[in-house]
């Protein structure tokens, strides 16, 4: 039987995921993160993006995470976002025309355009996409 630990996936409105795991792979800010069993202890943030756990048995499981922080504990990995999507629910034509809509009102900036909240819309939408790839190529679709 493979070692695991127990993973938590948690939003600001549910737990998408609770169970054990062989491993948790996230795009921390510093560099992609894969956390085993016995992975030392740490905390960071994550990037939006896909977050996949390979669960007991290898069975793997891909989430959307806006964002976010990851708490490595001797027994317990805790992912916790803003906005946490199971890539499988995730809508790719939505996920587009709102990366269309970002990209466009970029470029059309006023001299009142904010341009944080914009460049946040794209990144976000971006992601979205960058899952429902990672999830295709997984699946092999």
């Amino acid at each position: 039987m493979a070692m695991t630990v127990h993973c938590n996936i948690v939003s600001a409105e549910k737990e998408l995921f609770s169970g054990l795991v062989e491993m948790v792979v996230a795009h921390g800010h510093m560099g992609d993160l894969g956390v085993l069993p016995g992975h030392t202890p740490l905390l960071s943030t994550i990037k939006p993006g896909p977050v996949r756990v390979i669960k007991q048995g290898g069975e793997q499981e891909m989430f959307y995470l806006s964002g976010g922080f990851i708490e490595v504990q001797p027994n317990m990995v805790t992912v916790l976002a803003d906005t946490a999507i199971r890539a499988s629910d995730l809508d790719e034509a939505a996920a587009l025309a709102a990366k269309e809509e970002a990209q466009r009102a970029i470029a059309n900036a006023s001299a009142d355009f904010d341009y944080t909240a914009a460049a946040v819309r794209l990144a976000e939408a971006a992601a979205q996409l960058r899952t429902i790839h990672e999830l295709r190529k997984k699946v092999g679709r």
